[in-house]
């Protein structure tokens, strides 16, 4: 199958749209996080080289620069999980295909689809912990990027956290198969966490956002 983010936006939704099951919710949590990311680098190539970015003392201006190298490479790893997403779920797909004839197929099929939906919930797992660090370089563009690009930062915000909640909710579904308590649980509070922190972050930043318009 060819690379998500070598569609077009229409093809993309295209797919989006059709009754094929992937790419679903999971790629386009990923491709939340990718604008997330991509807004904060916008702001951050807006901010350089800027009259007033060349009046902020060294440490601030190496803080830019970081994040803005950051900002990229955040973006293309989301662009990956958006593929990761698909070939997970159709991992748990192939699980499900495999033969239960035997005592010992089924038992081959019962404990692959337990790994499959595993590993199905590992990548938006990784797509929100990787989502809370947009919320840093979003603070960085909101207090020090150029002001005629604030409202980016907040509608990185915005897509940030809703691509962390997007996520969550693909965690869960693949918690819902999984028979391990201890993975059930330990990656349920591991999102609560997230979803706390990620919508306090969030707040932060809009009334950063907003004391500027």
């Amino acid at each position: 199958m060819e690379k998500i983010e070598k569609l077009s936006v229409k093809e993309f939704m295209d797919k989006l749209y059709s009754s094929m099951p992937a790419p679903g919710g999971g790629s386009a949590a990923a491709l939340g996080a990718c604008i997330g990311a991509a807004l904060a680098g916008m702001v951050f190539n807006l901010t350089t080289g800027k009259k007033f970015y060349n009046e902020y003392d060294d440490s601030v201006k190496e803080k830019i620069n970081k994040s803005l190298l950051r900002a990229g490479e955040l973006k293309d790893e989301f662009l990956e999980l958006m593929d990761e997403d698909i070939n997970a779920f159709n991992k748990v797909m192939a699980a499900f295909k495999l033969p239960k004839e035997s005592e010992e197929e089924k038992d081959i099929r019962s404990r692959s689809i337990q790994e499959a939906y595993k590993g199905a919930m590992e990548v938006p797992l990784k797509m929100a912990r990787k989502a809370i660090e947009i919320f840093d370089l979003l603070e960085i563009s909101a207090k020090y990027g150029n002001p005629n690009a604030i409202s980016d930062a907040g509608v990185g915000a915005l897509f940030a956290l809703s691509a962390l909640e997007s996520a969550v909710l693909n965690v869960r579904i693949n918690l819902a198969a999984i028979k391990d308590r201890n993975v059930v649980d330990t990656a349920s509070r591991e999102c609560e966490g997230l979803l706390e922190l990620a919508k306090e972050r969030k707040e932060r930043i809009i009334e950063l956002v907003e004391g500027k318009l």
